[in-house]
């Protein structure tokens, strides 16, 4: 046998949908070394934080973690936790992870409600209230900014259209979360998650996730066992916020380390200076892209500063042009999914990709090679 080659992959600059580009900073904190996952000075740093969380999130929610997964387990954590055979729930769809999390409200068993928006379009609050009056779900979900589309939903209208109907709210913000406004306690979400790869600009492989009291109460009156032994939040909280942190699976330490160094970095920063950051260069990327012919396909007032979805050109080959953005230039950006693959790029600007520079390298090398 022969071992393998030496890791060496290129240096990228990474401006697709995710992972985004990762701070010097955190990738030093991955290589701190490793303590115990109930050692107390791991425990320190768990409580360190659910705190900076619950600011991130913008609420006083107890029940407030990162969960030892990606993204995609958060919203399955959300859903599988909430939701029993039986139950109704109320799913937006307008894009690819409206679609994912339509998959889980039926592999949890319970009754699935539809409401579709095109592609590159919000959800019509109207809509939900006119399908609320004829059904009363249990929950309401909904893609706060879709990343298949680059569409950000109105997430304040539909909440309380949600709550004056006695529904919970559950929203993604996987790719919103630290690049935009979110407002957990103000908007009334009952369950929320996210991902550490995106806007957070940590590695994948961490879901921040939130619960309210009513979500944790739902919880609490289950009549079945929640379906999934590794995300049941009932166990799960005990480790992450019991008084004994009673044992459960092992936190992914390393990880929990770039998480706390990425938050620190965050709010060094200031929310507010980091959201105008994004809406910055999100302006400045506009307008160099509709220069060269690219246009946007979702409406200004519900566009995303952090995933720039946009159609592309007749002069734009699609895959051959992205491979020599990675191959030439060392820059990645993203191509369409489902209803939209070969017809869009989905350009993202988050977290530390997020720059003044990634912007101008990225026209830069567009226009060398369009030219």
């Amino acid at each position: 046998m022969t071992a393998a080659n030496q890791l060496n992959p290129p240096a990228r600059f990474l401006m697709g949908p995710g992972p985004s580009d990762v701070h010097p900073r955190v990738l030093k904190a991955m290589a701190t070394p490793l303590i115990g996952h109930l050692d107390p000075q791991f425990i320190h740093i768990m409580d360190a934080v659910k705190d900076m969380l619950r600011q991130l999130f913008k609420t006083k929610n107890e029940l407030t973690i990162p969960v030892s997964a990606t993204g995609s387990a958060g919203m399955e954590t959300c859903f599988v936790n909430l939701l029993e055979p039986g139950d109704t729930a109320l799913v937006c769809v307008n894009g690819v992870f409206g679609n994912r999390m339509s998959d889980i409200v039926e592999r949890c068993g319970a009754k699935l409600v539809r409401i579709d928006a095109a592609w590159g379009s919000p959800i019509d609050p109207d809509q939900v209230k006119q399908a609320l009056q004829k059904r009363s779900p249990k929950l309401v979900a909904i893609v706060h900014a879709e990343t298949s589309t680059g569409v950000l939903g109105p997430l304040e209208q539909i909440s309380k259209i949600v709550h004056d109907a006695g529904a919970l709210f559950l929203v993604d913000t996987v790719t919103s979360l630290a690049g935009t406004d979110v407002r957990v306690d103000d908007w009334q979400i009952d369950a929320v998650y996210s991902g550490t790869q995106k806007c957070i600009s940590a590695p994948p492989g961490l879901s921040p996730v939130s619960f309210s009291p009513a979500a944790v109460e739902a919880m609490e009156k289950r009549k079945t066992k929640v379906q999934s032994w590794y995300l049941d939040m009932t166990m799960v909280r005990n480790y992450w916020a019991g008084a004994k942190r009673v044992y459960h699976h092992t936190a992914p330490v390393s990880m929990v380390y770039s998480l706390y160094e990425a938050l620190r970095l965050i709010f060094e920063e200031g929310l507010e200076a980091r959201f105008e950051r994004h809406r910055r260069n999100h302006q400045l990327l506009r307008d160099g892209l509709e220069e060269l012919g690219f246009e946007f396909i979702v409406p200004p007032d519900y566009r995303l500063p952090m995933l720039n979805a946009v159609k592309l050109p007749p002069t734009i080959d699609d895959a051959p042009v992205r491979s020599q953005l990675l191959n030439e230039y060392n820059i990645e950006v993203g191509g369409g999914l489902g209803d939209f693959a070969g017809k869009i790029w989905r350009v993202g600007l988050m977290g530390c990709s997020c720059t003044k520079n990634h912007v101008n390298m990225f026209l830069a090398a567009l226009r060398q090679i369009i030219k």
